[in-house]
């Protein structure tokens, strides 16, 4: 992005966040730019957790089934948690986000970050969060307090991103929750890596559809269509 930015406005001056996230390229670089974080974030986190593959990483965080939590039962947590989200979101209003400002940004823009939520961003979440830092504050500070700390720091994470919406706050922070106690009670990844897959893929496919539905929803002349569109895409 910085390449671009010396490029297209050399001598400029008055430069502000503003006036860059009203550049698509910029927004559209700066979506782009969260791929090689991601890769090389799960890079680092394998070569921590394996010791440079002398362990496998599926046993070390426990990639796999849990004999009483299976893909089905993942996957129904992961739609529930979708529509109690929307429900929270709906009662506390969706005001609009910074995020908002990308989806909005170009079509380009919306349909990495639409990507990226289903491709690279579960795996890098679970491995970082419910993987490496579960397991080590576990040892140090017992399940349960891990499971406040963790829950506390990924939920955390999101709060500037979010900070316009109290809604989508909640809700992230409800799912950092439910994900962290399977972790706890299954001692295993791979239903928490489901639920963050399904739960984000769903907000996906309303983000790749939205101009359809938006063009639907604006043929019936629904005067909530808007909010309606609103809130989903808030909860990205």
């Amino acid at each position: 992005m910085l390449p671009y930015i010396a490029y297209r406005y050399r001598g400029a001056t008055g430069l502000t966040q503003q006036v860059l996230l009203a550049d698509k390229t910029v927004v559209f670089l700066l979506v782009l730019g969260w791929v090689p974080a991601h890769l090389l974030t799960v890079a680092l986190i394998w070569a921590v957790a394996t010791r440079l593959g002398k362990y496998s990483v599926w046993e070390v965080f426990g990639f796999s089934w849990s004999p009483g939590f299976g893909p089905w039962k993942s996957v129904g947590l992961a739609i529930s948690l979708f529509l109690v989200a929307w429900l929270i979101a709906s009662l506390f209003g969706a005001k609009p986000t910074d995020l908002d400002q990308i989806l909005q940004s170009s079509r380009a823009a919306a349909l990495t970050l639409a990507l990226l939520a289903v491709a690279t961003a579960p795996l890098v979440e679970e491995m970082t969060y419910r993987g490496l830092l579960y397991s080590a504050l576990q040892r140090l500070i017992g399940r349960w307090f891990a499971v406040v700390l963790v829950t506390c720091m990924f939920a955390g994470l999101h709060v500037w991103q979010y900070r316009q919406n109290i809604g989508a706050i909640l809700s992230i922070a409800l799912l950092s929750l439910v994900l962290t106690t399977i972790r706890a009670r299954t001692g295993r990844l791979l239903p928490c890596f489901m639920i963050h897959l399904v739960f984000n893929g769903v907000q996906s496919l309303i983000i790749v559809f939205e101009p359809y539905l938006r063009s639907l929803l604006n043929l019936s002349h629904d005067s909530s269509s808007g909010f309606f569109i609103c809130i989903w895409r808030n909860l990205v």
